[in-house]
């Protein structure tokens, strides 16, 4: 009998490893589609990085409209994937809803806050990323006019244009065109709207134009491309969408967030709350690699080294319009 009894001891404990890493991980995108080149995109690396270190397989969907999120969802808790990360703020309605029915399911959401005990909510300091992005343009504007290109006007989105319209003014633009695509969330998935506002900014004498809009950011690329100026990139690294033409993009770690969210869940280091990332925490930078290396000066890169640094020790106070209810730059 003793030795049953050690026997079915030991193979508990060889099954709780087992258990831990037995995951069924998910993500599910938000309008524009895991391939905008942008946010969603950015979260699908993370997802795939995940799969390529540990040979774990995940699912995923790509919503097509604002009526599919519930079920999909339901369907994906229903199923027990384990951990569901959603990506995008627009899914904190459904995920308050769903939440509370699969306790047992870690959720994380991306760019919302959700406050439930299975939830992992991770939002990014998009106002202090884009304050770096906006001092680069000042910097390599010959006009000293620059421009920011909005997707839905939403206070996340005028986040990013009042960090950047910050970060412009600290490093010399005498003016910032400031423009949103739409009030809807067609507005993330409009290339040529997108083009035909960065058109109407270059015009005007803007020399270099940031987008924060997703999908609808490649129409604004191009454009800036098509007219001899130059485009930053948001959330991916989109410097080589327009390799030589893009000053750089302001990254913002998504992949990072779901990468953690599955990894944690695996490794049974899950923890719900709230995660606030900015350039102290690493959540956000600007991206250099060979495409951008010769538009961006060791005198430029010094700069934003040092407002970095001076941001992250809290010596430069970065605005936030979400909080403060008005740009005050």
């Amino acid at each position: 009998m003793k030795r049953i009894v050690l026997g079915l001891l030991a193979a508990t404990a060889l099954a709780f490893p087992a258990l831990a890493a037995d995951v069924k991980p998910a993500i599910i995108y938000d309008l524009g589609g895991k391939f905008d080149k942008s946010f969603n995109e950015a979260a699908f690396h993370g997802a795939e990085k995940f799969k390529s270190e540990t040979g774990i397989a995940y699912r995923d969907f790509e919503i097509q409209n604002d009526a599919q999120r519930e079920q999909a969802l339901r369907k994906f808790a229903e199923d027990g994937n384990n951990p569901i990360v959603m990506a995008g703020f627009s899914w904190a309605a459904t995920l308050e809803k769903v939440a509370p029915d699969f306790p047992d399911t870690k959720f994380t959401i991306i760019d919302m806050v959700v406050d439930k005990p299975n939830v992992r909510s991770v939002v990014f300091k998009d106002n202090e990323g884009s304050y770096i992005v906006g001092m680069l343009a000042a910097m390599a504007s010959k006009s000293k006019k620059v421009g920011f290109i909005g997707g839905m006007d939403i206070p996340l989105i005028r986040k990013f244009g009042c960090g950047y319209v910050g970060g412009a003014k600290a490093a010399g633009a005498t003016e910032v065109f400031y423009n949103m695509t739409g009030d809807t969330p067609a507005a993330w998935n409009d290339p040529t709207k997108g083009g035909e506002i960065a058109k109407s900014q270059i015009s005007q004498g803007a020399d270099v134009v940031y987008a924060a809009a997703g999908g609808t950011g490649v129409g604004v690329l191009q454009a800036a491309a098509d007219a001899g100026k130059l485009g930053i990139g948001v959330d991916s690294n989109q410097n080589g969408l327009q390799p030589g033409k893009i000053l750089t993009s302001m990254m913002k770690r998504v992949d990072v967030a779901v990468y953690n969210a599955f990894m944690d869940t695996k490794d049974d280091k899950f923890t719900p709350g709230f995660n606030n990332l900015g350039l102290k925490e690493g959540g956000v930078d600007y991206a250099m690699d060979e495409n951008n290396k010769d538009l961006v000066t060791e005198e430029m890169k010094a700069a934003v080294e040092k407002a970095k640094a001076d941001i992250a020790a809290g010596k430069i106070e970065v605005h936030d319009y979400m909080s403060d209810n008005a740009c005050p730059y």
